[in-house]
Formats: structure tokens, C-alpha cells, sequence
């Protein structure tokens, strides 16, 4: 019988991991924290189970990598070069900061040599991509601005790395390296992304689309996995992290149509691999050192989640985000990186660590990773009370003439969140003249709204004078359209506090979020996954040529079935559901009627819709004013805004009538 002590230790972690992941899950604490106690409790330091941690650790680096490079694959090269500012301005403050403030508490403090406090420095500086980049994943907070924040400074200490390793050798005094080597390899690693990048984007793109004429999945996941380790080996070779060659090929993949397909197929082997670095990073605590030296490693924990919170929330800061921003992002990083192991165990062999040096930063390190999610999860409070206590007022930065102009608007739109969804509604209210006010939180795209005259506003809205400044108590509707969805749930709650007869509409991505925000206040939840089903279904309908007033009855219907929990007398989309369902064939549509309208200036008994169409008319709204049921003598004017009534091949005869280009020829011929 053949006994292979991978496999062995391979169902062990497994054994072990599955039910003590399922007991935290229980408990309602983070599946990581679960990993990570399965690590202590089988490791050579608990009960023994598995004792060669090697083989373990190389599957584990194999889940760092599909880890980075599913993240690889959530952005593009676009993103990258508009997250720049935080990557070099940011990252670069983080980890010069937090290198100073280490180097200065083992100098004068522990008395340690100069060489020896720069390498706790850099030891320290790290922060744990895989755990950080894992939790924002599963509380889907990657696109929130502290999200953003986090992942650039986390990039740029990616790529610090190299030169930290190069610079073990100098550190400790021995031969090897030298600052021209150091400059050179520098160089040269710089150089080698830039030539992976251009490569891969000429290739890659070219061999994916005749792998994918194969019609193999095989052979498309094994190209896949090629290119991923592939790239990994080649940075590796040029000095770089294997991770950081992950990353590179999901930036290069995330630019093909096959993307989604990518993330879909390569998930459950990154899931798998993941778990296994998380149960190997509590395999090299040792529970007995811990007891023994408990208040060293305490302080040492303590200090340094502090210092790094403070460190990380200064750089976001100083790059002009919010107070309660800085805070999330500085909690989220409050820990010590898996690449800090790598670089502790090359500066035991260089004599910069002693054993019990050591065994001190493995401990401290650990724990502070095991505090990671709770840090997470505990930090949109944290940040509030942060924001609350030290700068109430930070937020209240005028960006188009004075507040007072923005107070004095009255039935207005306050857009929070100047994305793509809040630029698009902007620009259509502006074509319609609806006036408005747009929030943003991020100094950069309020500074580039501000050049192109949008009125817009800097500040969080999650904060009631900010809202105030936006004349929320005056406004007609709100339209949320952020990603954070805690700032979401908050300001929804704010809004309908302060005034309550105002119509919020809220873009969330999940369904699961729809029944919180309910009952904080929002009229229309609108999940981005449930539209992406009824923008498909719409597509498929008009291409097959039904009218457009049979697809919207649909739309409605299921809008219909999925809110139920939203259904409100006053809500349009119900209204038309409702009747659609109650007269059969028969519908509503609503139309704006156009200044270039062959109707305007005429009356509707002039235009005899009912005789010529079918439909009827049957409420026209007009600067707000609405009107049941007009009669012959109503006038069409400009900008109108009509509901029709009748079957869809009637509507759409309406339409032709009131909007089509040739119809005023076919009025005046109808009553010459």
C-alpha cells in the first residue's frame, strides 16, 4: 500500500477544517478565524496532526496566487491607472510612515541596532492582501472608496517586496548586494512588468479566442491556469512575487468577454486553495509561546494594530478622503502580511531575527490577523464615531457658488454617489431640465464634475448636515447609488428622518439587501442582479418584434412579483402590473410629449385619439399638476407628460400619432 503524506495531511486539514468552519459559521463569526483555529489545532504546535508545514505551505502560496489573480480579473488596466494616486501617493506615504514609526520604537525604545529596527520596519510595514482582499470580497465592500483605498496601498506594498528582500543583505552586513545591484535589479523588475503586460495583452487575448473556437472546457480552464502560473513563474524569475504575476495576468484576462466565464470556472479551485494558506497561517502559531510571553505579544499586537490604523488612516486622509473613509481603510490593513513570513524567515538566516524574535513576530502577527475580520466588521461604527467626535464639520465644503443656492431649490434631485449610474441620470436631468444636486465622496471626481459645471457637492452622506446641505428637506426624490452598502442603509435612514415625504430610490446589488432598506425607508430598490434578468428578458422580447408596450407591460410584471414588499398605491410600475393583470390584454403607457410633437398647440378633441387609435387618454401631468381624465377641450402643450390606455397595438398607434416624425401631415390630413 502506497502511503503519500501529502494526501494524508491534505485530508486531515480537511477533516478538521470542515466542522470548525461550520461552528463558526454558527456563531456567526468570520469562516477565516474558523481556518485559522484549524491551523492551530492540527499544527506542530497543537495536537501534532500534521508536522511537515512545507507541503502544506506550497498549496497554500498555489491559493495566494488564484486569490490574486480573481482579483486581477475584478479590475481592469483602466483601473489601475485611475487608482494611481493612491497607489504611489498612498502606499508610498503608508509605507514610508509606518516604517519610520517601527524603526522608532525599536531604536529608542527596545534599544535594538539601527539595521535590525529598519528590518522590523519593513516586517511590520506588510499588510495581508489575501485576508484583507477575502473579507471586502464577502461583504462585497471592493468598490467602496475604503475599499479602493485599501487595495492601492496594498498594491504598492506588493511591489515593495523586492527591493525590502534585496535590501536583508545590506541590513545585515554581509556581501551580496550593493546599491548599483539594488538600483539594477530595481530596473530590471520595472522593466519586466511593463514587457508581461504588453506581451500578454498582444497574445493572450489572440490564443483565448481560438482556444475558445475549440468549444472545450478542458482545454480552456487548463489555457487558464497556464497563463496564471505562467506569468507568476516569469515575475518570479524576475525577483517579483508569484502573487503579483497573478495579479498581472487577471488585469490582462479581465480586458477579454470571457472574463466572467474565467471567474466562473477558476472559483472553486481558488476557494479550496485559499482555506488551505488560511489553516497553514494558524499552523505556525505556537499556542505555548504565547502563554508563556503573553503580555509581550499583547503589546506587541496592540501596538501594532494601533499604529497601523493611525499610519494608513493619515495617508487616505492626506489624499483628501474623509475622516470616516481613512478610518475604514486604516482598520482594514491593521495587520501584518502572509509576505512578512517569507521575509522574517530570510532575515532569521541573515542574523537580523534571533529565535525568540521570531517566534514573537510570528505571534503577534497571527493574532493580529485573526483580529482582521472582526476589525473589518467592526469598522463603518468606529469610523462614524471617529468622524463624529474629531471632525463633525470636515464634510461641509462648498463646490459651486454657496450652499445657499442649493437650500433655496425646491422639488429637486439629490443624487448620492456620482458613478456611472449617478453621471447617467445627472445627464438625462439636465436634457429634461429637472434640476438637481449630486454627493460624491471622492474629492477627485467632484474636482472633475466641478470643471464640467455639474452641481455638485463634496461629502458623506451618511452625515445629516451634509444632507441638509444638499436641501434634502426640500427635495422630491433621492436616488442612492453607492456602493457601500452600510453608508447606504444609513443614509436611507437619515433621508427619511429629515424629510419624510421624500421618494427614495436605491441601486443595491443584491436582493438579500432589499427588505433592510424597505423598512429604513425606500419607496424602489432596484438590485442589480434582478434588472440584469429583465434588461436580458427585453432584449429578447423586442428582437423578436414584440411592441415595446408589451415588453414594458412584462418588465412590470415581474417588478411586480420580485417587490412585493415595495407595493405601494403610489408606485407607477406596480399601478401598470396591477392592471395588467386585472384587464388582461389591456395596458398603460406613459409618454412625454416632445416640443417637436405635431400635438402641441392642438386640442384633444382636434386630434381624435380615441377614434383614430383606440387608446384613451386618461391623465396628463404638466409642471407637476396633474389632471384625471382630460377632457375634448385640453390642450397638448410641450413637455407634457400623458398616460395612455388601451392594448399595446393600440398604445403603439398612439405613439406613432403623438411622436412620429410624419404625423403631423397625417393630423392636419385627418381634419382638413
Amino acid at each position: 500500500m502506497h502511503d503519500v503524506p501529502v494526501l494524508n495531511d491534505l485530508l486531515i486539514l480537511l477533516l478538521v477544517s470542515v466542522p470548525i468552519a461550520f461552528i463558526c459559521d454558527r456563531l456567526r463569526l468570520p469562516v477565516i478565524i474558523g481556518f485559522m483555529i484549524a491551523g492551530i489545532v492540527i499544527g506542530p504546535f497543537g495536537f501534532g496532526l500534521i508536522r511537515d508545514v512545507h507541503a502544506v505551505e506550497i498549496l497554500a502560496e498555489i491559493g495566494v496566487v488564484l486569490l490574486l489573480f480573481t482579483i486581477g480579473l475584478e479590475f481592469s488596466l483602466r483601473r489601475i491607472v485611475d487608482m494611481k494616486r493612491m497607489v504611489l501617493w498612498g502606499g508610498g506615504i503608508q509605507v514610508v510612515l509606518t516604517t519610520l514609526l517601527i524603526l522608532g520604537v525599536t531604536y529608542y525604545l527596545l534599544g535594538r541596532p539601527v539595521s535590525q529596527a529598519i528590518f522590523f520596519g519593513f516586517l511590520f510595514t506588510l499588510s495581508s492582501t489575501a485576508i484583507v482582499l477575502k473579507t471586502y470580497m464577502d461583504r462585497a465592500e471592493i468598490d467602496t472608496l475604503h475599499g479602493k483605498a485599501a487595495v492601492g496601498i496594498l498594491l504598492f506594498q506588493d511591489l515593495c517586496i523586492v527591493p525590502m528582500m534585496l535590501m536583508v543583505p545590506i541590513l545585515s552586513g554581509k556581501e551580496g548586494s550593493s546599491p548599483v545591484n539594488i538600483a539594477l535589479t530595481l530596473g530590471g523588475a520595472l522593466l519586466a512588468i511593463v514587457i508581461i503586460i504588453a506581451v500578454a495583452k498582444i497574445i493572450v487575448p489572440r490564443a483565448l479566442h481560438y482556444i475558445v473556437r475549440l468549444r472545450s472546457s478542458e482545454v480552456f480552464i487548463i489555457f487558464v491556469v497556464l497563463v496564471t502560473l505562467g506569468t507568476s513563474w516569469v515575475t518570479a524569475h524576475f525577483g517579483l512575487s508569484l502573487a503579483l504575476g497573478a495579479f498581472i495576468a487577471g488585469l490582462v484576462l479581465s480586458e477579454s468577454e470571457y472574463s466572467h466565464q474565467i471567474v466562473a470556472d477558476i472559483l472553486p479551485f481558488r476557494d479550496v486553495f485559499n482555506s488551505i494558506f488560511f489553516v497553514s497561517i494558524g499552523m505556525l502559531l505556537s499556542v505555548s509561546f504565547v502563554a508563556l510571553n503573553l503580555l509581550p505579544v499583547l503589546a506587541w499586537v496592540g501596538g501594532l494594530i494601533l499604529g497601523k490604523i493611525l499610519v494608513a488612516l493619515l495617508a487616505v486622509r492626506i489624499l483628501g478622503n474623509s475622516l470616516r473613509v481613512s478610518a475604514m481603510a486604516g482598520m482594514g490593513l491593521a495587520q501584518v502580511g502572509e509576505f512578512s513570513f517569507i521575509l522574517a524567515k530570510v532575515g532569521v538566516g541573515q542574523g537580523l531575527l534571533t529565535d525568540s524574535d521570531y517566534q514573537t513576530f510570528l505571534a503577534a502577527a497571527i493574532m493580529s490577523m485573526i483580529a482582521t475580520p472582526f476589525l473589518i466588521q467592526a469598522a463603518p461604527r468606529i469610523g462614524y464615531a471617529v468622524q463624529s467626535v474629531f471632525s463633525p464639520d470636515s464634510l461641509l465644503e462648498p463646490t459651486i457658488g454657496d450652499f445657499g443656492a442649493h437650500e433655496a431649490l425646491k422639488g429637486q434631485v439629490v443624487i448620492v454617489g456620482y458613478g456611472l449610474n449617478g453621471r447617467n441620470l445627472s445627464n438625462v436631468l439636465q436634457a429634461v431640465n429637472v434640476p438637481f444636486v449630486a454627493l460624491e465622496l471622492n474629492p477627485d471626481v467632484v474636482r472633475e464634475a466641478k470643471e464640467r459645471g455639474v452641481p455638485i457637492l463634496y461629502g458623506d452622506s451618511t452625515r445629516k448636515e451634509v444632507l441638509h446641505r444638499t436641501g434634502i428637506e426640500h427635495a422630491r426624490i433621492m436616488v442612492v447609488a453607492i456602493s457601500d452598502a452600510i453608508a447606504t442603509r444609513r443614509t436611507v435612514a437619515l433621508a427619511r428622518e429629515m424629510n419624510p415625504d421624500i421618494h427614495i430610490i436605491v441601486r443595491t446589488r443584491y436582493m438579500s439587501e432589499m427588505a433592510d432598506l424597505h423598512e429604513l425607508g425606500a419607496h424602489q430598490i432596484i438590485p442589480e442582479e434582478f434588472e440584469t434578468s429583465i434588461e436580458i428578458f427585453s432584449r429578447v422580447l423586442r428582437e423578436y418584434g414584440f411592441a415595446r408596450n408589451v415588453v414594458q407591460r412584462e418588465a412590470d410584471k415581474i417588478r411586480h412579483e420580485g417587490y412585493q414588499q415595495l407595493r405601494l398605491l403610489s408606485d407607477p410600475h406596480i399601478e401598470a402590473g396591477a392592471m395588467a393583470e386585472a384587464l388582461g390584454t389591456a395596458s398603460t403607457q406613459t409618454l412625454f410629449v416632445d416640443a417637436n410633437s405635431p400635438a402641441v398647440g392642438k386640442a384633444l378633441g382636434q386630434v381624435d385619439l380615441r377614434r383614430r387609435t383606440g387608446a384613451t387618454l386618461i391623465a396628463a401631468i404638466r409642471d407637476g399638476d396633474s389632471q384625471i381624465n382630460p377632457g375634448p377641450d385640453f390642450m397638448f402643450a410641450a413637455e407634457d407628460i400623458i398616460v395612455l390606455f388601451g392594448s399595446p397595438e393600440e398604445i403603439e398607434k398612439a405613439i406613432e400619432v403623438l411622436a412620429a416624425t410624419d404625423a403631423e401631415d397625417s393630423l392636419l390630413s385627418a381634419h382638413s
